[in-house]
Order: structure tokens, then C-alpha cells, then sequence
């Protein structure tokens, strides 16, 4: 079968996907074509399944790393949207399995993790001060740096928010939609709830339904929260300079929203489910970067200089005791 009719096939099955994902598989096999031509001499439309094989896999993740220096994330990323390609054969092209499964088995690169980035709370205090809330837009940039420091939403979740996603009664909730389109309830605090009560309570551009929009009533792009945070955090390092030092991200903001949460001694499995996490594995990096729990684990073990535990030791009666039972 040619290798551009799977393409195809494949490219209508992702029709739902990400459009950040897409493009990300999109770019790979742009790659891996112009590769596949100059190792086979095949122009990418006349390949056929049997010349992709493992070797030329390994070949074409090589050369990424030789040629191009790829890192160890890009290099990741390249082999997951060709292993997700492949998985979509194993369905369409059984009898291909044995040379599916050869690329199927490709490891992955181990890179070093960098640290969570967050803000502790004198940074968030800071962060929280700096609009102008005598605005209508200062108090709008407000609410949604509170919304995204307490619960934690991504930023996609952020600017998908409709004002029927907020309930203020008993147990006050927001909903969002995650990755995958799940939906996910996080409560809300008093201080956050009495935030949003009066947001929804200021005059709305051309009747918006969103919960945060612009002054002309349409929705944020991410990169107008991405500017609005740098600039808050520009003003706001004027009273805090430790901000000066960190890399602010919208995501940094959920990051710490999670260490507030652990902070407080919430389980990592329900910070997990806050968040919105697949596995629980993700939420470990937080702990790893939570300097608190390891002093508190440090506490707990004995100085070097301490007598050393003995164990006990039974007299010779007892121990005839014991044989005699």
C-alpha cells in the first residue's frame, strides 16, 4: 500500500486532534519524507509501506540528533507522532504487524527534567496587586490571574471559560474542558468566589457570553493572557524582585497552583485529579520540587552522631523458654 494513501487515512482519523498536534505530526513526516527520499531515492508519493522499517526510523532519529541538533524533547516528540502512526497502521495493516511492532519498540531518550517553576506566596500577593482594579480591564486581568492561580487551569482552559461554567450557590464550582474534551469541576474558594461574583456582575461587551472577554466582547486569544501576564509581572517585580529571576509562564501559574495545594497538605493523588491529570505520575514532579517535604522527611532521621538503635537482646532463661515451647 502507498505510504501516502496511509497518510490520508491517518490524517482524517486525527481530524479532532489538537490543532497544536497536528501540526507537530504534520512537521515530523515532512521530515521523515524528505529523509526517506534521500536514503530510497523514492519521491515521498510513490513510497510504499515496505520501505519504512525500523532501521530507517533509527536512521532519520540519528540524523535528527547529527544534523540538525535536536534535543532530547524534539527528538521525543518526532518518534511520538511516528509511533502514533503506526499504532493507526497496526489497525489498517495487520499484515504489516511484525515490521510495526520493530518501530513500535523504539525507546525514547531519558533527558534531565528541569525543576517546576512556581510562585511562592509573596510573589502571587504581588502578582494579584498589580492591575489596576479601578478598570474594568484591571479588574478583568485580576480575575483571571485568581481563577488561574487557584484552580490550576491550563490556559486553554482559561480562555474557554463561558459565564454558565461558574456556579456561586452551595458548593461553587467552576467547570472546564481539559485535554481530550473531559470535563472537570474544581470548587472554588471564598476569595475566589467572591471575585467572580462581582465579575459577573460588571457590565458585559456586546452581551458576551464569555467569562473573560475583551473590550469588544469576543474571546482572549492565549497570547493576550500570555502579554497580560508579562506585563503584570513586570510591574509587579517592582515590589517583589525574586519575580525578576523567574521565567512566568501561564503555566507557572498552575504549577503553582499545585504547590499551594501540597503546601496545605492535600494528597498528591487529589492534586491529580484537580488538575486534571492523566496519571498520578505527573503530579510527582511537584513533589520532587517541594524543598518543605524534604526537610520535614530530613527531620525524621537520626543525626549521625546519635547512639545507634539497638536491637533487643533476650537472656539465655528466656531463650530456653522459647526452644521449649
Amino acid at each position: 500500500m502507498l505510504l501516502s494513501q496511509c497518510l490520508t487515512l491517518g490524517g482524517r482519523h486525527a481530524a479532532n486532534a489538537i490543532f497544536d498536534t497536528v501540526a507537530s505530526y504534520r512537521d515530523t513526516f515532512k521530515l521523515f519524507l524528505r529523509f526517506a527520499h534521500g536514503k530510497t531515492g523514492k519521491a515521498p508519493s510513490s513510497l510504499m509501506l515496505e520501505d519504512f522499517d525500523a532501521e530507517l526510523v533509527i536512521a532519520f532519529l540519528d540524523d535528527l540528533t547529527a544534523e540538525r541538533r535536536a534535543g532530547t524533547t524534539t527528538y521525543n516528540l518526532r518518534l511520538t507522532a511516528i509511533r502514533a502512526f503506526f499504532r493507526f497502521l497496526a489497525f489498517e495493516e495487520p499484515a504489516f504487524s511484525h515490521q510495526i511492532q520493530r518501530v513500535l519498540a523504539i525507546p525514547g531518550k531519558i533527558g534531565t527534567k528541569r525543576e517546576v517553576q512556581f510562585l511562592v506566596r509573596d510573589e502571587i500577593k504581588a502578582l494579584l496587586a498589580a492591575p489596576d482594579r479601578r478598570l474594568w480591564i484591571g479588574r478583568r486581568d485580576h480575575c483571571i490571574l485568581l481563577t488561574a492561580i487557584q484552580t490550576g487551569m491550563r490556559l486553554s482552559e482559561l480562555v474557554g471559560l463561558d459565564r454558565g461554567a461558574v456556579t456561586l450557590d452551595a458548593g461553587a464550582h467552576i467547570r472546564c474542558f481539559g485535554k481530550g474534551r473531559k470535563e472537570r469541576v474544581t470548587p472554588l474558594t471564598k476569595i475566589l468566589s467572591s471575585a467572580l461574583k462581582k465579575w459577573l456582575d460588571e457590565p458585559r461587551p456586546a452581551q458576551s457570553d464569555i467569562l473573560f472577554p475583551t473590550v469588544h466582547g469576543s474571546r482572549m486569544s492565549p497570547d493576550a493572557v500570555q502579554y497580560l501576564l508579562a506585563k503584570y509581572v513586570k510591574q509587579a517585580a517592582q515590589q517583589c524582585p525574586s519575580l525578576r529571576a523567574k521565567r512566568i509562564s501561564p503555566h507557572v501559574l498552575r504549577h503553582s497552583a499545585a504547590m499551594e495545594l501540597l503546601d496545605a497538605g492535600v494528597d498528591s493523588t487529589v492534586i491529580s485529579l484537580w488538575l486534571g491529570h492523566e496519571s498520578t505520575r505527573s503530579t510527582q514532579a511537584y513533589l520532587h520540587a517541594h524543598l518543605a517535604i524534604k526537610e520535614a522527611a530530613l527531620a525524621k532521621v537520626s543525626p549521625l552522631n546519635e547512639q545507634p538503635f539497638r536491637r533487643f537482646k533476650a537472656n539465655d532463661k528466656l531463650l530456653s523458654f522459647l526452644d521449649a515451647l
